[in-house]
This record gives structure tokens, sequence and C-alpha cells, in this order.
């Protein structure tokens, strides 16, 4: 494909992540559609930078084909937890996109998606699976744990000095800033140089909670212990949908993490961004200031 893709439709470009990639894409003269759920979320994300928006439902194949009319690229990143994420939604996306004339398809999927104990990895596999076989152009960004995760935690950190998540604390995680894969997003669908490649996203080896503790420490200039809270109070304070599925999947994750933590290699990034990605300093010390770490609050 040529250096720039003029028609670029964004998958949920009303969600905090994806969001973040308008305003690059608009900075780089771009045309942008999104879509989202509503004529409110659209104009929102006029305001962010898209060019157009295209109201419709990932589950709703008229409205994405007809999101996809003249869209030379897509950029997608599948919803949270969606148990029908490897057949109905993503496989019929990729399928859609390909029939309409899509030249160019990025994914961002999640770091080592082979993992059968996690189901929010391997239900990408499908997925992947279908780009590679669509005979579209494609990148697949595998990005490790999102530094935007803690976000919602941040108040409470600040104010009791106590970091806790439902697994133990000695466990190293991989962690990634969705601001840098947001970029590398960008250059996928701008750019040949990560035309037809598969990149795992990581800013870290890895790290456990007690050193995460000693950064937000440093950042706040006071103490913070890392401490490991009950999975079942974790997942009884979280708003989560009674589908009989999401709650399971999540211990099912929080019960992989306790038992081998998520670790990757931060190369790859580094390499994609021509500098080093952002640190969880930098990270923590963005939300002290209260610097935007996402696209919408």
């Amino acid at each position: 494909m040529a250096e720039t893709c003029p028609n670029i439709l964004v998958i949920g470009a009303a969600g905090r992540y994806t969001g973040l990639a308008l305003p690059l894409l608009g900075d780089r003269g771009a045309n942008v559609r999104g879509l989202v759920r509503s004529i409110e979320k659209g104009e929102k994300i006029l305001a962010r930078g898209a060019s157009e928006y295209s109201v419709g439902d990932l589950r709703n194949e008229a409205s994405l084909a007809i999101a996809l009319r003249d869209i030379d690229a897509v950029y997608y990143i599948a919803p949270v937890y969606p148990g029908d994420e490897s057949q109905r939604v993503g496989k019929a996306l990729v399928d859609l996109a390909r029939d309409a004339g899509v030249k160019k398809f990025v994914f961002s999927s999640v770091l080592n998606p082979m993992l059968t104990a996690l189901d929010n990895h391997i239900q990408k596999v499908p997925v992947e699976e279908a780009i590679i076989n669509s005979g579209m152009d494609f990148t697949i960004l595998r990005p490790c744990h999102l530094y935007q995760n803690m976000v919602g935690k941040w108040p409470l950190i600040v104010e009791k000095g106590v970091f806790a998540e439902p697994y133990s604390a000695s466990r190293r995680l991989s962690h990634v800033d969705y601001r840098d894969v947001a970029e590398a997003a960008v250059i996928g669908l701008l750019d040949d140089r990560l035309r037809n490649g598969c990149f795992d996203l990581c800013a870290d080896g890895g790290v456990d909670r007690h050193e995460i503790a000693a950064i937000m420490s440093k950042v706040l200039g006071k103490p913070v212990r890392a401490e490991t809270a009950d999975v079942g109070a974790w997942l009884a304070g979280l708003p989560l949908p009674d589908d009989g599925y999401t709650r399971d999947a999540l211990a099912r994750m929080y019960a992989y993490y306790d038992q081998h933590g998520l670790v990757g290699n931060p190369l790859v990034l580094k390499a994609i961004l021509g500098r080093e990605p952002r640190s969880l300093e930098q990270f923590f010390g963005d939300l002290l200031a209260g610097r935007p770490v996402t696209a919408y609050p």
C-alpha cells in the first residue's frame, strides 16, 4: 500500500483505547470514519479528530457493510471479553472487510494469543488466522498488560498507599502504555514497514507488584505497598455483566497470572517507535499531573 491510506475505518472509535489513534491519524492527513454505537458518540469522536462516523454494531452485519464502504484500511480492537469474538464478531468483521475490498487490516490482539488457559487470549487465534488468510495486507499487534488498567485504581492508591490486585504480588507481568500501541497502529495503517507482520508490544520485560509499588512510591513521594486482593471480593466489586461467562473468564485469568505471570520482550516496540516506550514512571507521573492517558475520561 502507498505511504498514506486516506480512508480508514476505526472500530470502536469512541472507546478509551482505540480513540487514542484518532488525532494521530488526523495529524497525518487520513480520512477517518469511526464506527460508533450512537449519534452522541459519533459527535464525540468528531471532536477528537475523526472525519466522519457510521452508527452500527459489530453483531449487525448490515451496519458493518455500510461502514466499510469505500474503506481502504480497518483498525480493530475487540470489545472487552466478548464470548463470541472468535466467530461471530472478529471473523465476521474480517470476512466483511475482505469482501468490501479493504486493502489493509490492523488488529490489536494480545500478547501470546495461543495460551489456552486464557479465554481472552485464545479467542484471538481464529481472528488472527482469518486475517492472515484473507488476502488483505495486515498488521497484528500483540500488546501485553496495559498501564491504563491501573487508572481506575489510582485514586485509592494515592489515598491509601496500597496497590492490590487479585493474584500473587511476586508474579511478573509485562506492561505497555496504549498510547504507544496506538502509535504503532497508526504506523501499521499508514506505512508499509509493518506490513504482514505480527508484533509483541511490551515496554518492559516484566515487573512484579512490589516493583510497581516502588515506582508509585517514587512518583508520589510517599510509601505505597503491594498487597494481594481476594479474588471473590475483587470480582464482586467489578461492574461485570451477569452473563455466566465474563466473571468465570476473569477468574481463570487471575488464576493463570497467580501461577505463571505473563512476560514479553520490549525490543520490538522500541524498534517500531524508534524511541524508548513510555515507562511506568512516566505513566504514573502523567496520572499525578492530571494529563490524559486515555482517549476519553
